[in-house]
């Protein structure tokens, strides 16, 4: 899949509903004051990126992927930075960024739990994930046996597997909740989204959030 593609498949019914609903409830755990530094890793073709600089973040995007990359800095405005770096190793200062997500990037870094201890290591206030929640109907459609399409060799996280990790961390008031519970973006799936809480541990996308701790 091209980066166009990629994009593209956000402007689809579905695809638009999707990151509608998973950009609903990541911003529901950001700071949205004007001028707030943010970094997001794994920021591909900046979908989400752009949607967080609309929102009068200063925005900083970082990829690994140099495709990706010309194609989020054609398709931004210009008052987003955006620089090539790995997860594993952010080229960064502790503490530099008042807050840092990375939204369904770590589900394709091989060593996810330094790249979540990178995050942490770089940011001064809050930091959100958005990850592919294994116990999912997503994950029964889109990710047994290796997955498919623009799943193919994603991880897909638990919550078991994530607090042994996060316990090592400074961080506080970790909160966990998922979307997309029927992931087809039919009126069913919106019905059924608009009316299961969402500390219910089966969406597809699963948010989580925490402070870093002085």
């Amino acid at each position: 899949m091209t980066p166009a593609e990629y994009d593209a498949w956000y402007d689809s019914p579905r695809g638009r509903w999707i990151g509608d609903t998973e950009w609903r409830g990541i911003r529901r755990h950001l700071d949205l004051t004007p001028g707030s530094t943010l970094l997001d890793v794994g920021c591909g073709t900046g979908w989400f990126t752009r949607r967080l600089a609309s929102a009068g973040l200063r925005v900083t995007g970082l990829d690994i992927d140099p495709a990706a990359l010309d194609f989020a800095r054609t398709h931004s405005p210009q008052n987003i930075t955006y620089l090539t770096g790995d997860g594993r190793c952010l080229p960064f200062a502790d503490r530099t960024f008042d807050q840092t997500v990375a939204l369904a990037s770590l589900c394709f870094i091989d060593d996810w739990p330094r790249a979540i201890g990178e995050i942490v290591r770089v940011t001064r206030s809050r930091f959100v994930l958005g990850l592919l929640n294994r116990h999912s109907l997503l994950w029964r459609s889109k990710g047994q046996d290796g997955g498919t399409g623009g799943y193919t060799g994603a991880h897909w996280h638990t919550r078991q597997e994530l607090a042994p990790v996060l316990a090592t961390l400074k961080v506080r008031q970790v909160c966990l909740q998922t979307a997309v519970f029927i992931p087809t973006g039919t009126g069913l799936a919106r019905l059924v989204e608009s009316i299961l809480p969402a500390w219910l541990p089966w969406g597809a996308f699963l948010i989580v959030s925490g402070e870093v701790a002085a």
